[in-house]
């Protein structure tokens, strides 16, 4: 996969990046929360395929093994929090706090 950032990844995505990022993740939470024989749902096998998660270490404890984002991962995950605040609706201010104050 080219270093270019897909311009939307999808909310899923999203949503295992910011799952890793959370706290230290091994293998074996990865492959109990987020593995699936659903070929719609690939988000493990796609993130490891765009270079956004990787497994640290290697040999027979697969299982301990850290799984953590790469800095592509890390931008990805940092280019959706910022579309996602900037998009948020801007509160209402109440009749309270549109009112002209009458105090001198």
């Amino acid at each position: 996969m080219p270093d270019s950032i897909k311009p939307t990844p999808s909310l899923i995505m999203i949503q295992f990046l910011a799952w890793v990022a959370d706290r230290p993740r091994t293998y074996a939470d990865a492959m109990d929360a987020w593995r699936t024989s659903c070929p719609r749902l690939s988000v493990w096998e796609d993130a490891i395929i765009e270079d956004l998660v990787r497994i640290e270490g290697n040999g027979a404890s697969r299982g301990a093994s850290a799984v953590t984002l790469t800095r592509r991962g890390r931008a990805v995950l940092q280019k959706a929090k910022n579309a996602s605040q900037s998009s948020e609706p801007k509160r209402a201010r109440s009749p309270a706090e549109r009112a002209p104050s009458l105090q001198h």
